[in-house]
């Protein structure tokens, strides 16, 4: 028998244990079909899976580290995350530490194809996710052309009274004070020491400079609120003067500091190694005299000056050349009808099996009884801020368990067709390179004048592929950086390819 963990994860503090639950007992239920070992549970509660900033998360791919188990189990792959960036990332990690992820809702072949399939799924996933989170947007755009407060953290100096902001008179001052100071040359820190001498605190705790300086970049302050460009003044009400505000902007924007520069992803971060030494190949930056960057993955072999002489590349060069020959290798006519084919019919096998549908209508079903329950009860005279908060519980959440059934019908209902299906597939593997890289190769071997690409996954049907090199008839030229004096000089690649 093979070995599982579970993680199970809800997104807000709308959700609760009962969303937790309900992907357990789906997750063992699974587990038990097929003869899985369930050996520990990782819950993360109320965390997006946008990024992979989650507590029970981490832990787990720390603990695939001791080889203890063989598969995450997840209700769906959605709980895992929702960064397809660090999707692919953490299954190189669990993949390196012999442990694969298994959804229990959705059937997913451990084949070329079902790479593929995944992949269509996550990018249904975001449609269906964004096309809801629209539909959101629309309903809370109407609360606040109302003046309607929409949720979230109630910003200091104000409080909720029927779904609208009043001013909360204690905090409202203390909010003036900071602005009126700043304005009139005041430092922060000074501010917040006559704030703790005065035994004035944030909601029991010394005021941080961070809440401080965040308070004074607020618009809403001045009875404004700005959002996607659209203006609101009926939402918040005024507390500091549009004249106070006006001045205390101007200072905070001359105290900017500067920007943060975007990260630099290094596709092949990971994946390269150099020929000659068998090092690892790493990435390098340099500046030119004109103060422009350039970027270049060299062997860490020659940088530690063991006798290496391979030759610097330029990243961009070396990247579109390798995701050239991989989409050239992935869009050939029989793989891809072969994989094409395999999705259509994985496509009709899940619309038959409908089991996303079945647990929510069951879920649904569970809660309608309990707030049943909870009504009987208010009958018979048990009434009391326990059950009215229970009753308020229940009925959201089956009205976004409602909300999920929508989705998941119109999925069923729409099926995708085999030209949407390949015009997709041609679209992901250009628009997700990463994902393909992190997923489909295992590794790549760079010579001065050669370079041999590993697939992670046998791609290809003919067995004496499998058994050798697939050797490129025709010669690419790529430019390299000689030595240290930055002479670019062209040099004939012959590409190899082998699983």
């Amino acid at each position: 028998m093979k070995t599982a963990v579970i993680y199970a994860r809800y997104s807000s503090d709308k959700q609760n244990e009962q969303s937790i639950e309900g992907q357990l007992r789906v997750c063992q239920d699974f587990a038990k079909r097929n003869d899985i070992i369930i050996l520990d549970t990782y819950i993360d509660r109320a965390m997006t899976g946008t990024n992979d900033k989650r507590a029970e998360f981490q832990k787990m791919i720390k603990d695939s580290e001791k080889h203890n188990f063989e598969i995450v189990l997840v209700y769906k792959l959605d709980r895992f995350s929702r960064n397809k960036y660090e999707t692919a990332m953490h299954k190189k990690t669990l993949r390196d530490n012999g442990v694969k992820i298994v959804s229990a809702m959705e059937n997913i072949p451990d084949t070329p194809e079902g790479i593929i399939l995944e992949s269509l799924l996550e990018g249904m996933a975001e449609y269906y996710s964004a096309e809801l989170a629209q539909k959101v947007r629309r309903g809370r755009n109407e609360s606040r052309q109302k003046g309607n407060y929409v949720g979230g953290g109630v910003p200091y100096g104000y409080k909720v009274e029927n779904k609208k902001l009043v001013i909360n008179s204690e905090e409202a001052e203390i909010v003036k004070y900071i602005y009126q100071e700043y304005s009139k040359g005041v430092f922060v820190r000074d501010i917040i020491s006559t704030l703790t001498e005065k035994r004035i605190f944030n909601r029991g705790k010394i005021f941080a400079r961070n809440t401080v300086y965040d308070m004074l970049k607020r618009e809403l302050y001045s009875g404004i609120y700005t959002l996607n460009g659209q203006v609101f003044d009926n939402i918040y009400p005024q507390i500091v003067p549009q004249e106070v505000y006006a001045k205390v902007r101007q200072k905070v924007e001359r105290n900017r500091y500067g920007k943060r520069s975007l990260e630099v992803v290094y596709l092949l971060r990971n994946k390269l190694i150099c020929g000659y030494c068998g090092s690892s190949i790493t990435a390098e930056c340099g500046t030119c005299r004109d103060g422009t960057r350039k970027r270049y993955y060299k062997c860490i072999g020659r940088k530690k000056k063991n006798g290496c002489k391979k030759l610097m590349i330029r990243k961009e060069i070396l990247e579109n050349f390798v995701l050239d020959i991989i989409i050239e290798e992935l869009q050939k006519p029989n793989l891809m009808d072969k994989i094409i084919d395999t999705l259509l019919k994985l496509q009709t096998e899940q619309q038959k099996e409908n089991s996303i549908i079945s647990a929510l209508i069951k879920e649904k079903t569970q809660l309608k009884t309990s707030l049943n329950n909870i009504m009987q009860a208010i009958e018979q005279g048990v009434i009391n801020k326990t059950t009215n908060q229970r009753m308020t519980e229940l009925e959201s959440q089956i009205e976004e368990v409602e909300t999920k059934i929508l989705i998941e019908k119109t999925k069923t209902e729409t099926l995708i067709t085999e030209t949407e299906m390949r015009k997709f597939y041609s679209n992901a593997l250009k628009l997700e390179p990463a994902l393909i890289i992190n997923t489909l190769i295992e590794h790549i071997k760079v010579y001065d004048d050669k370079i041999e690409i590993k697939f992670a996954s046998p791609l290809f049907e003919n067995p004496d592929k499998c058994q050798g090199f697939l050797i490129y008839n025709t010669i690419k030229q790529i430019p390299y950086i000689i030595d240290n004096r930055k002479k670019i000089e062209y040099i004939a690649f012959e590409i190899e390819i082998y699983v």
